[in-house]
């Protein structure tokens, strides 16, 4: 994996690959970082953490599906020309016993070197994803990226990042500790919430002392709420014409509403509810419902930008 922020030529060709707990992204682009040329874009949903993300093991079956994915994604590299390759990963390979091993056999497979970030640089990136995006303003902002090992919190506005820090709380993670029956039922919302009131206390100290101002949700699971909330409002959604969706309050909490009170088949079954989320997005829907309410948020924007754009306006400066 190459990290390198000098500044390269205009035309040169990039590919910036986010390989997550849930879902491996592949971004190819040139151009500047303001106004980056998109040439590809992929999303595949390995599951990386699926039965493993709190024993510290990627499983087997999972294993082979990111072995795929990069396979797929180097096959693409190589015919669209890319130059340089920077491939991060995340959560799931930071804290895998086999993560190193995975690592190893896609460089054998594929020649692409992939470098695990910590929690911090992971943050970073988000803030400078969005930043870019534009939503950014000089109101104070939390940034809030749910993955499915960690959840990253960024508390910045336009010009300055106040503070950050990533939590082990993603959602494959909330998910195996307390979504084990579906509908979930009070009594494990409760235990959740308990759990993030005990977890998240370095952010309520920070949210106190920056008065944050709204929220900025990063990509993920609140592309799925926005989806939702319009497809309510019997709106088309179209996640690539819409690179930020302002919520309005009562309109997200009734999406939430839903989410939480759905099961497996009514999630499986609504289109907009892309198959890696369908379990996922219910703890997602919880932690961001809990954070609102205990930072008394109720401006909340969604951002399609993330890691992969953050990571892109910083080699393409």
């Amino acid at each position: 994996m190459y990290i390198w922020l000098n500044r390269i030529a205009m035309s040169k060709r990039v590919a910036v690959m986010d390989l997550g707990t849930n879902t491996f992204h592949l971004l190819i682009a040139e151009g500047s970082a303001t106004k980056p040329a998109i040439l590809y874009k992929n999303t595949i949903a390995v599951k990386l953490g699926e039965g493993g993300s709190n024993k510290g093991l990627i499983q087997p079956s999972a294993y082979q599906r990111g072995l795929d994915a990069m396979q797929q994604f180097s096959g693409q590299i190589k015919k669209i020309g890319v130059i340089e390759i920077h491939a991060i990963a995340t959560s799931a390979l930071r804290n895998a016993a086999n993560g190193q091993e995975f690592m190893e056999q896609v460089k054998a497979e594929t020649g692409v070197t992939i470098e695990t970030i910590n929690g911090d640089a992971e943050a970073e990136y988000i803030y400078e994803g969005i930043k870019a995006s534009g939503c950014l303003s000089d109101k104070t902002s939390l940034i809030v990226d749910i993955g499915g090992g960690s959840v990253e919190f960024i508390i910045c506005n336009r010009r300055e990042l106040f503070w950050k820090q990533s939590f082990e709380v993603g959602a494959a993670r909330l998910m195996d500790q307390f979504h084990r029956t579906d509908p979930i039922p009070s009594s494990a919302i409760a235990d959740l919430n308990n759990y993030l009131e005990e977890k998240l206390t370095d952010l309520f100290s920070a949210a106190s002392k920056y008065k944050v101002d709204n929220m900025i949700g990063s990509s993920g699971s609140f592309e799925t709420f926005a989806a939702i909330t319009e497809q309510q409002n019997n709106q088309l959604f179209d996640l690539d014409q819409t690179p930020a969706y302002h919520f309005k309050h009562d309109e997200l909490l009734q999406t939430i509403d839903y989410i939480v009170k759905s099961n497996h088949q009514e999630r499986a079954k609504n289109s907009v509810i892309i198959p890696v989320r369908v379990d996922m997005i219910v703890v997602a829907a919880l932690c961001t419902k809990f954070v609102m309410d205990k930072l008394g948020l109720a401006d909340v924007i969604m951002s399609t930008s993330s890691l992969k754009e953050g990571v892109l306006a910083k080699i393409l400066t």
